[in-house]
């Protein structure tokens, strides 16, 4: 029986956007994944603005990846007090699944700060690393990064066509008034729109 794989892809989703959901499908397209588990962050240590509330982001990533097979949008993140850290997901599920390999999925933006990460050295123990390029890296998918060469380091590469959407223009986009669809999916515009988020206060 093939090892079970299991993918582990964790952010603010402050709004999800298309990148984002090209990246799912990469993903799935290509890592041999039995499931992948969408993290909302919950308090995010590394964020230097204050994101939107849990549940408008909860619901945002429901929206944009709800309905994909294999995705399982996953609230324990959200549910945990005090900080987020990747590793504590990460023993939990290897609590929770003994035999299967867990698949980090991040950018290459996230691998080259990745030394930065809480326990990092941990993370590289319970998981492999997958890492997909974005258009500031679109020289290479494979592009050399440092703790690759970590005792124990397991890394592989999503390919992927680069895409310059972002988050941060997305919020801008909404606070000027301007549509956010195609950049969101259309159940993710419309419920940007309802809510009036982003908007100046």
């Amino acid at each position: 029986m093939a090892l079970m794989r299991i993918g582990i892809f964790g952010g603010a989703f402050d709004p999800p956007h298309a990148a984002h959901l090209a990246l799912i499908e990469a993903a799935l397209d290509q890592l041999g994944l039995h499931s992948l588990r969408v993290f909302p962050t919950g308090q995010a240590w590394h964020k230097a603005r204050n994101l939107s509330s849990a549940e408008h982001r909860l619901a945002m990533a429901r929206l944009a990846f709800g309905e994909l097979p294999r995705v399982v949008v996953d609230t324990r993140e959200i549910d945990r007090d005090g900080p987020t850290y990747t590793v504590e997901t990460l023993r939990e599920l290897r609590a929770e699944y003994p035999g299967a390999e867990l698949v980090l999925i991040m950018g290459t933006d996230q691998a080259r700060d990745f030394t930065r990460w809480h326990e990092w050295r941990e993370i590289l123990g319970l998981a492999t690393i997958s890492i997909a390029n974005r258009a500031q890296s679109a020289t290479s998918s494979a592009t050399p990064i440092p703790w690759q060469s970590e005792s124990g380091a397991r890394v592989e590469h999503i390919v992927m066509t680069p895409t310059e959407t972002n988050s941060t223009d997305i919020r801008q986009r909404a606070a000027a008034g301007l549509p956010t669809s195609p950049l969101v999916s259309g159940p993710v515009a419309r419920y940007i729109a309802q809510h009036h988020l982003y908007q100046p206060t």
